[in-house]
């Protein structure tokens, strides 16, 4: 069988990578890929991004699977459009992705389903937001309303800080459209984990817990960025916690959109923090995680093209998770000045090394007279898994003697805080 994939970043190479290990599939398409998701054997890159252009490539190559990695396309209403022509496609619809595409939306979805979040107000007047934030406790959170890739949310810690994000955001316009609303929330102490199902549109399949590193730098410091590591499994999320995740916000969250109408089928993806057994849900994403569906394909055993193709055809329920007992660990590579502008067209030195403990996934790079060049922020996420934590981090940070080019930086504590 022949799969799309749509996409160019860490969580495409990986999607792609590995559904071509599956028996059934004879070759995968990467619309449009990067400079090394191209790199085993059953693995095409396309130039393609324009919606009606990928219809028309399915329809003329007779794909029989389409995998929708980001959530740009999602919002866009790629999958509706698909489905329009009758293709297989797995992703939620156009409304479904509002969960993530709006974060006011995605309040009042959960304060509609009793699902636990924090205290928050919306605002698009500058002079209300600013007025509000006067009254409140610092830190406190500001997040821009739309899709801002991973980067719309800022931690005030003082006054001053929390009345520049809302002029950076409302004043000055700097996320376009997607800042002209804010979601003002309270802070919520205590540790993340990233909590992510497939859904069939009934049936709830999920994926090994991560824990995702937001911040730039080590210690958890400097701006928030698209995500510098993650690791799988999250010691955070022991079997009690799996279990009330489930409860308290997985199942409500596919039951509350079924009673709001959307059948919601693709991935889920539960941003949570966690304190003494108490959850409270950060924010939604409608598709994997990026980094985190590296480390969690890494351990995967399962089929993932047979999860997704019997995913389209409501037969999750056929599946039972299966996970390698090792952990895995990615660190991501990123470029100079990353996240403000990122320095492209820099050689990368052993871009595709690999090894049985270790993958290096492609993001912003391309391929360019035989080179591998750096063409974006994050650049490569660099791979390692062992029987424990510490050896997965051993595995990963290993590459980083290896692998290297100009101005790269990277964090050095991803999974530190599980080791300690």
């Amino acid at each position: 069988m022949k799969t799309l994939i749509i996409g160019s970043g860490g969580r495409e190479h990986a999607l792609a990578w590995k559904i071509s290990q599956s028996e059934h599939v004879k070759e995968v398409f990467i619309a449009p890929g990067n400079g090394g998701s191209d790199s085993e054997p059953k693995i095409k890159n396309i130039n393609i991004t324009d919606h009606q252009q990928l219809i028309d490539f399915a329809i003329e190559n007779k794909i029989d699977l389409t995998v929708v990695g980001p959530e740009q396309p999602l919002s866009e209403g790629i999958v509706d459009k698909f489905e329009e022509r009758h293709l297989r496609i797995f992703g939620p619809s156009k409304q479904a992705a509002k969960l993530e595409s709006s974060k006011k939306y995605a309040k009042e979805f959960m304060i509609r389903h009793q699902i636990p979040t924090a205290f928050y107000k919306s605002f698009n007047d500058a002079k209300l937001a600013h007025s509000y934030i006067d009254d409140q406790k610092m830190p406190i959170v500001i997040k821009a309303d739309g899709l801002a890739a991973g980067k719309g949310v800022i931690i005030a810690l003082t006054k001053e800080d929390a009345h520049t994000a809302i002029n950076f955001m409302l004043e000055e316009n700097q996320f376009g459209n997607a800042g002209s609303e804010i979601v003002i929330e309270e802070f919520l102490d205590g540790e993340e984990a990233s909590f992510i199902v497939m859904c069939d549109g009934e049936n709830i399949f999920p994926m090994a817990s991560s824990q995702d590193h937001k911040r730039l730098l080590d210690n958890d410091q400097g701006p928030n960025t698209g995500g510098m590591g993650a690791y799988s499994p999250a010691p955070i999320v022991t079997p009690k916690i799996h279990d009330q995740i489930m409860k308290t916000v997985i199942e409500p969250s596919i039951q509350g959109l079924k009673k709001d109408g959307i059948t919601f089928k693709g991935f889920l993806y539960a941003g949570l923090m966690i304190k003494d057994e108490s959850i409270k849900v950060l924010e939604f994403n409608c598709r994997m995680g990026d980094p985190e569906t590296q480390p969690i394909l890494f351990r995967m055993k399962n089929d993932l093209f047979e999860l997704i193709y019997d995913a389209c055809d409501h037969k999750l329920s056929k599946h039972q998770p299966l996970w390698d007992d090792d952990f895995a660990l990615t660190v991501v590579m990123a470029a100079k000045n990353y996240p403000n502008s990122p320095e492209k067209g820099i050689e990368i030195i052993n871009a595709n090394y690999k090894s049985p403990t270790q993958y290096v996934f492609h993001a912003g790079t391309k391929r360019e007279n035989e080179k591998i060049l750096t063409n974006g922020g994050r650049v490569l996420g660099l791979t390692g898994k062992g029987k424990n934590l510490q050896l997965a981090f051993n595995e990963a940070y290993k590459m980083t003697d290896l692998i290297s080019f100009d101005g790269c930086q990277f964090r050095r504590d991803i999974g530190k805080k599980a080791l300690n």
